[in-house]
């Protein structure tokens, strides 16, 4: 990955967080993008600092088309041309359907779907100009591999999301492009700290391999498809989770 360029979206937590800094220690300059907490992204860009890839920061929202192409310009003239995308920004707002307020509904599309759209829509005329680019989508076990009880609008956008994955890549393998998915399933990550303790040992249960993925595990396979090694592969999903919904 040295000297190659990549923007993440969702960079300063989780797994965007391990991504950001995975790539970093491989060479590669990165730029990731953050909604609103500036000591988390503080923090990456600190334990970033030794490594041998350049990293920053841009505050940005993902939801505006015109902000988002803003970003991808100020990143381009601070560290060139992109090479990979990795589109891991994403929210959650779980509860059951029959109670779920629309503007909860609206938020989880704007920033899963509609988000993703803008950065791919943004970033694609580069790649396709200079014939050669990687993007991945952050995805989840939730989107068409298992279902989980409150969670419809976030499912639905990750299921989305693989469908998009899929016909994109059809649209741009001509020009050197690949674009494939992670499924990453329960993640040690600030949403799992989210749910409830009383749920938690179920869920370990249903886990064949018994324990939590780790971020780091996810930005490996991340990693992975942004590389040269995965030059033949596009339209993939790559499930991470213990084996949960095999």
């Amino acid at each position: 990955m040295g000297g190659k360029k990549i923007l993440v979206t969702g960079g300063s937590r989780g797994i965007g967080r391990a991504t950001v800094l995975a790539l970093a220690h491989s060479g590669a300059h990165v730029a990731f993008t953050y909604s609103s907490n500036e000591t988390a992204a503080a923090e990456v860009l600190s334990v970033a600092a030794k490594a041998p890839g350049r990293v920053i920061a841009v505050r940005a929202s993902v939801e505006d088309y015109d902000r988002t192409k803003k970003v991808l310009a100020d990143v381009q003239a601070e560290i060139g041309d992109l090479d990979g995308l990795v589109l891991n920004a994403g929210i959650t707002r779980d509860g059951m359907l029959a109670m779920m307020s629309e503007e909860n509904w609206d938020d989880v599309i704007a920033t899963n779907l509609k988000g993703m759209f803008n950065y791919v829509r943004a970033a694609i005329y580069g790649m396709i100009r200079q014939r050669a680019g990687r993007v991945v989508c952050v995805s989840s076990v939730s989107g068409g591999r298992i279902g989980v009880v409150g969670q419809t609008s976030y499912g639905a956008t990750k299921a989305a999301q693989i469908g998009f994955v899929k016909s994109l890549s059809k649209e741009v393998a001509p020009y050197g492009i690949t674009v494939n998915a992670v499924a990453p399933g329960f993640i040690e990550t600030d949403i799992w700290q989210s749910i409830p303790e009383s749920k938690r040992a179920g869920i370990l249960k249903s886990i064949p391999q018994g324990r939590l993925g780790q971020p780091e595990e996810v930005a490996a396979a991340i990693r992975f498809l942004l590389s040269e090694d995965a030059s033949y592969i596009t339209g993939s999903v790559l499930t991470i989770d213990g084996g949960l919904s095999s």
